[in-house]
């Protein structure tokens, strides 16, 4: 019995459609797209909105967690008043939230 066991060849796997390979690749992509590229590209669109929209008066906060408020707003540069007669100059890019939005949220809970 062992004997016919051994002899017999191993069964080689059904091959299955070449389309099948280009459907799982296109289902990957899809997937990437609606859960990892979307989303990031809807944050950053939105980020960028709120930078643009920055007036003078608004209170901040950057992304080395100091708050401030808005004095002064340049094409690349914002000048936040952290406390009185003390102020930096900031990137842009490195505003990260409206603070009085979070202290109203903050409050509600």
């Amino acid at each position: 019995m062992i004997e016919l066991l051994q002899a017999a060849e191993p069964a080689m796997p059904q091959q299955g459609s070449p389309w099948t390979f280009w459907v799982m690749i296109a289902l990957m992509i899809a997937v990437l797209y609606l859960f990892m590229w979307r989303p990031e590209s809807k944050r950053r669109k939105e980020m960028q909105k709120f930078r643009d929209g920055l007036k003078k008066g608004d209170k901040i906060v950057t992304a080395g967690g100091i708050y401030g408020t808005v004095k002064e707003i340049k094409e690349t540069t914002i000048l936040v008043e952290v406390d009185s007669n003390v102020t930096l100059r900031v990137d842009k890019n490195m505003v990260v939230a409206d603070a009085s939005a979070q202290q109203a949220q903050q409050s509600q809970k």
